[in-house]
């Protein structure tokens, strides 16, 4: 019964117990555990790659005037450059139809779209924080373009960027992939249906609502400007996950300003900055672009707000990462690090 008393009277700290917390944005919970920072680590180390990279290699297919597997030439670019990948996961041209399911649990549909590689820069041994503002609004002006482009005729846009050899980046030349398809991928459906929600209920769309919170409240705060918040989500799974959003409502990348985009590409640069330098490496992670979906889709779609993900696999050290397994594939998302305690860190 003392101990009962005790432990009733002491004030919660969300640094010390255990507690879960909820995402709005994919309706899941996640368990957040940071009694747990303090246990030893006695599990997998990774190497830390930081081999030098040579500027330029005529075996490196992302390079300029480099051959490529299907036997056409990279000519030789000096800013971005984007061709359709060798190795696509979708294709653009007619297949058989799926034929009649033998049961209702046994459900398939056709899936068509194209599958494009986008090198950021020429160089090999440059990453998006090394450089400069100009290089980094021709990425984001690419993107805008590739965007325009491909949300004419597919119903969804996929810009992501593998960065780092332990998130099965496989070429360390700066690039991202953009895959488009003819349906709506499982993440951004769930945050369709969400939003909609969210914004049927309250009137206002979620991640605006939520952008202004972060912005009076200031404690998950990474990087902030006049038109960019980078935050560590309340909700955050990876432990320094962020997500980056602009203040206004905007729909898609297509929907951006000139001023905006110019602020982008420095809030980037210095969240990418902040990455590298947590651990003295070169940060890997996942990141992507999502917002309001395309081709048919493009209806009413004002619940959506424009944002990216950045999902880095690190947790301690530049060579000790989060490991998704276990509880976390069988029972819901977990993580030691709080959110605070994490942007406080970047």
């Amino acid at each position: 019964m003392a101990d009962k008393q005790a432990l009733e009277s002491k004030e919660f700290d969300p640094t010390e117990f255990q507690h879960t917390r909820y995402n709005p944005l994919k309706g899941e919970w996640v368990l957040v555990s940071p009694h747990r920072m303090k246990r030893p680590w006695k599990g997998q180390v990774e190497k830390n790659s930081e081999d030098e990279i040579p500027r330029w290699d005529e075996k490196n297919p992302l390079c300029p005037r480099a051959t490529r597997a299907s036997g056409n030439v990279n000519p030789d670019y000096s800013s971005t450059f984007v061709f359709e990948n060798d190795f696509p996961a979708l294709l653009q041209g007619d297949s058989p139809p799926p034929g009649q399911s033998s049961h209702h649990l046994l459900q398939c549909k056709p899936a068509k779209g194209t599958c494009r590689v986008m090198c950021f820069h020429p160089w090999s041994d440059v990453t998006l924080p090394l450089m400069s503002i100009p290089e980094i609004v021709s990425v984001i002006q690419e993107w805008i373009r590739q965007f325009n482009e491909l949300s004419k005729t597919y119903r969804w846009v996929q810009i992501f960027e593998n960065k780092g050899a332990v998130m099965g980046c496989s070429n360390p030349h700066p690039h991202c992939q953009i895959w488009s398809s003819s349906f709506l991928p499982n993440e951004p459906a769930q945050e369709e249906a969400r939003q909609k929600e969210y914004m049927a209920n309250h009137g206002i769309p979620m991640l605006l609502e939520y952008v202004r919170l972060e912005s009076l409240q200031k404690v998950r705060n990474v990087v902030e400007s006049v038109h960019w918040l980078v935050v560590v989500p309340y909700w955050a799974v990876w432990p320094y996950e962020v997500l980056l959003l602009p203040k206004r409502h905007v729909l898609r990348l297509t929907d951006l300003t000139d001023a905006e985009q110019q602020s982008l590409a420095e809030i980037m640069k210095q969240l990418l900055t902040k990455y590298d330098n947590l651990f003295e490496t070169s940060f890997p992670y996942s990141m992507g672009w999502h917002g309001a979906p395309t081709g048919e889709e493009d209806t009413e779609c004002s619940h959506w707000q424009l944002h990216a993900h950045y999902y880095p696999p690190l947790l301690r050290s530049a060579s000790v990462k989060k490991f998704m397994v276990g509880y976390e594939m069988l029972a819901q998302a977990q993580r030691d690090l709080t959110a605070e305690q994490a942007a406080e860190k970047l």
